[in-house]
């Protein structure tokens, strides 16, 4: 494992585009069409290789809505075994909280954690968001030290590791095989037999198999059902593509948590000091009062750092996303060519009710970084986004290196001009008191900067058999063909208010036993 991915620090790992799908990209805003890269995981263990390690499980009224929706039994009662069956939680104990599962799950300590962290919390404590103990206790609202997925050495778990233990990877019935990329899906006739796939030097490979499962994420997933002839059949036939399976509902339903931020440049004392610390070390979950919302609809992520870099070391502040959204998108084929990336398309904000809670976090963010209780832990207070220009200056390499280094240096000796500074060189003008005073400017803020938090989610999901837009049945299998199942976070029939790398490992356990059991 590289030492960026070993770090229990994500920031420089997701950003070498030696670890993602270097060409995928997607349309964020539902008034914009143009892409932007989007980073998800080409390494053994997917997601889990380069995410935040946040490991939360969401509201059990979740759960409630999956069957609901036509996932029946995965219900809260139901899953919540499987969550248990996961971890191994270090801090707590008790009837929601596993004791000897593969991910040993971590707070930060007094020691360790940020001053700043410290005091936002304490910051929200005053202003009526309790500070409380456990993340993963009883669903309420308040402000949390984070969980994540650390190792008893501090490092990484991704599930390459927790999973594919030593003694795994000695059993004769396993063969890995990295570098290289499934083409599509082989039938005969309307039974699964097996995939084909491309390695690093163009040469194609065959597989036999007396069951597939797809486990490719939320994007790649639904792309290679449609590759292979399982989707809308109309569409796939424009393609030229030979139609297996006709499921409408391939690649429909995309849903993301939609995101933006409100940072603060951080006075010396404040700053984390240690580069592999992570940077997610507290969260603030509160309800927006939506009617039929659901309690805890929002979420904000408090940072102690905003980048693996120098600028990045020197800003703190709030990233805040619906943890509960209505928009939907999509996911379709442009070419039958299969290296050929899909157009994705997120549509976020395009329910409004997504979008008017978003501007009200940046409201809540600017309010609480700006509270009197926080003077002398912040500097200006700003908003902010994960940009493409933000990202671009990011990335490794010495040009931005230099870049970075004399920005750094500019903040800290800029003194009575470091708020000019901030609004001339990071937000290009954009100040937060204009977007609280400017209602319009704040929809244009949000609309143009809304980010995603890579949780893409729901593009071949589960329901029941008289559903025409489900694509698999409540045990993963994709209806219309056999020897097929799916096995990611695509199924989920609506996106759970966490991070979904612990509600999709949930998955892959639950659909681990339906297969053992025949189902």
């Amino acid at each position: 494992m590289p030492a960026e991915i070993r770090s229990r620090y994500p920031g420089r790992a997701y950003l070498d585009t030696n670890n993602i799908w270097r060409t995928l990209a997607a349309c964020y805003g539902y008034d914009t069409h143009k892409p932007r890269r989007y980073e998800q995981a080409r390494l053994l263990g997917g997601g889990s290789a380069i995410n935040a390690l946040m490991a939360n499980r969401g509201a059990p009224s979740d759960y409630e809505e999956w069957q609901t929706l036509g996932a029946d039994g995965w219900n809260w009662a139901n899953c919540l075994p499987y969550f248990l069956k996961i971890e191994c939680d270090c801090d707590f104990s008790g009837p929601l909280h596993g004791l000897d599962g593969p991910l040993a799950i971590r707070r930060i300590s007094d020691e360790r954690i940020s001053p700043f962290v410290d005091r936002v919390m304490r910051t929200l404590d005053q202003r009526q968001h309790p500070i409380r103990a456990d993340q993963n206790g009883p669903w309420e609202d308040g402000t949390f030290r984070g969980t994540a997925a650390v190792s008893d050495t501090g490092e990484r778990l991704p599930t390459s590791v927790a999973y594919l233990t030593s003694d795994v990877r000695r059993r004769s019935n396993l063969k890995i095989i990295t570098e290289a990329m499934a083409l599509r899906i082989l039938f005969d006739g309307r039974r699964a037999i097996g995939a084909e796939l491309m390695t690093l030097a163009n040469q194609c490979q065959t597989l036999q198999a007396a069951e597939v499962i797809v486990a490719a994420g939320a994007i790649h997933t639904p792309a290679l059902l449609l590759k292979s002839g399982i989707g809308p059949g109309a569409d796939l036939a424009k393609l030229g593509i030979p139609v297996v399976a006709a499921r409408a509902g391939v690649g429909e339903n995309l849903m993301e948590h939609p995101s933006i931020a409100v940072a603060t440049y951080l006075p010396k004392a404040m700053r984390e000091r240690n580069d592999a610390e992570h940077h997610e070390q507290a969260i603030w979950r509160y309800s927006s009062g939506l009617p039929g919302a659901p309690q805890g609809d929002m979420h904000a992520a408090i940072l102690a750092r905003f980048g693996w870099h120098s600028v990045g070391g020197r800003l703190g502040g709030l990233f805040f996303w619906v943890n509960k959204s209505y928009s939907r998108g999509s996911v379709r084929l442009g070419t039958p060519d299969p290296i050929v990336e899909p157009h994705v398309d997120f549509r976020m904000l395009s329910d409004s009710r997504d979008l008017e809670r978003l501007k009200s976090a940046l409201h809540a963010g600017i309010s609480v970084l700006s509270d009197p209780f926080m003077q002398g832990y912040r500097d200006t207070v700003f908003p902010a986004s994960y940009s493409p220009r933000v990202a671009k200056i990011a990335q490794p390499g010495l040009w931005n290196a230099t870049q970075r280094g004399l920005l750094s240096g500019i903040l800290d000796m800029a003194g009575s001009l470091r708020t000019k500074l901030i609004h001339r060189l990071i937000t290009l003008g954009v100040t937060a008191d204009r977007l609280l005073a400017d209602d319009g400017a704040l929809t244009d803020f949000v609309c143009s900067h809304v980010g995603g938090t890579w949780h893409a989610s729901g593009t071949c999901r589960m329901g029941r058999n008289d559903d025409s837009m489900a694509v698999t049945s409540r045990h993963g299998n994709v209806m219309g063909v056999e020897g097929l199942r799916i096995c990611d976070a695509s199924l989920m029939p609506t996106i759970p208010c966490a991070n979904t790398n612990l509600p999709t490992i949930m998955m892959a356990e639950r659909i681990a036993d339906f297969i053992k059991q025949g189902d």
